[in-house]
């Protein structure tokens, strides 16, 4: 395919990255061609410059309402800017066809409108894949990888200083409903810190995060490392120099998973055959019942400390 192609794709952290292995197919299939992602910035900087894409542009943009009703007034430079690529995929929600036609009267010609419900049975990173089998290209490894940069290293290199293993803790996730009780994972880490005295706790957390993280503060104290608010490249590259990364169903998690990171991810309400990260070194542990409340910190803990001993004799910490 010769040009440029346009992938137009919302969603959160986790979603995005579920996506990686379709813009891969792209990127192998089409090498020459120019590459562009339509998102929230601060996620799609996770493929610009690395591998996937080759720019960017943010969907949080006025004049883009006018996409999603019928027969809106069109911005010139949308216009133009979407009738220059050679082909355009979009995986947003267009039950109405609004943003389909609205596409093609901006002079999109060739259009693949790749949002599809997602069903149970089948890992998400596969269905999101399948509709470029329309433009010949077939999923064969369903594992997201993130290609950090050697500016992103160097930044978890400043970031990370002084001696010890690092053991990375994301105690939320997007919902409530698939957290599991903080108090355990206190539990946890206590019993990890208290086998391995070496270890050291980095906590990772957003705005939503601030109770759980000033708990976690007032109980681990100087052993604790904040990773508060972390642009994700960056905070990638800290995960992926740890010995172990702990934490639930959420896009914090996919990103462990995505740059190597040893990690034990526990699945409540969410079902880890469609939403588990595909990665080699990522363990889940499904709740009993799918309720979180029946999982043990015990299981747990001997979960993570056989993840933390795998990861130290096989050498490949920080890598």
């Amino acid at each position: 395919m010769a040009g440029s192609i346009l992938v137009i794709r919302g969603g959160a952290i986790g979603d995005f990255l579920l996506t990686l292995p379709a813009l891969g197919l792209l990127r192998e299939a089409f090498p020459e061609s120019r590459i562009e992602i339509m998102g929230y910035r601060h996620i799609v900087s996770l493929a610009e410059g690395r591998h996937y894409a080759d720019a960017s542009r943010s969907i949080e943009y006025g004049p883009m309402a006018a996409f999603f009703v019928p027969g809106g007034e069109l911005a010139p430079d949308l216009i133009e800017y979407f009738s220059g690529f050679s082909q355009v995929v979009s995986y947003l929600y267009d039950p109405e066809g609004f943003f389909e036609a609205n596409l093609r009267r901006a002079g999109v010609r060739n259009l693949l409108c790749a949002y599809e419900r997602l069903h149970d049975g089948e890992h998400a990173a596969v269905q999101l894949a399948r509709p470029l089998q329309r433009l010949a290209l077939f999923l064969e490894d369903r594992a997201p990888r993130v290609h950090l940069s050697a500016a992103d290293r160097s930044f978890a290199d400043a970031f990370l200083v002084g001696a010890g293993s690092w053991l990375a803790l994301h105690p939320g996730s997007g919902s409530v409903r698939k957290n599991w009780p903080l108090d355990r994972w206190v539990s946890v880490v206590s019993g990890l810190v208290d086998r391995s005295p070496d270890a050291r706790l980095l906590v990772v957390g957003g705005e939503a995060d601030g109770g759980q993280l000033r708990a976690l503060e007032r109980t681990f104290g100087k052993r604790m490392l904040l990773a508060e608010n972390l642009p994700l490249p960056q905070l990638g590259a800290v995960l992926a120099r740890c010995r172990l990364f702990l934490g639930h169903d959420s896009g914090i998690s996919h990103l462990a998973g995505a740059v190597g990171a040893a990690a034990v991810l526990i699945f409540g309400p969410t079902d880890p055959v469609v939403w588990a990260p595909a990665n080699a070194d990522v363990r889940v542990l499904e709740a009993p019942l799918h309720n979180l409340a029946l999982l043990s910190a015990g299981e747990v803990l001997e979960a993570a400390w056989a993840a933390w001993c795998e990861r130290a004799a096989g050498g490949d910490e920080g890598a």
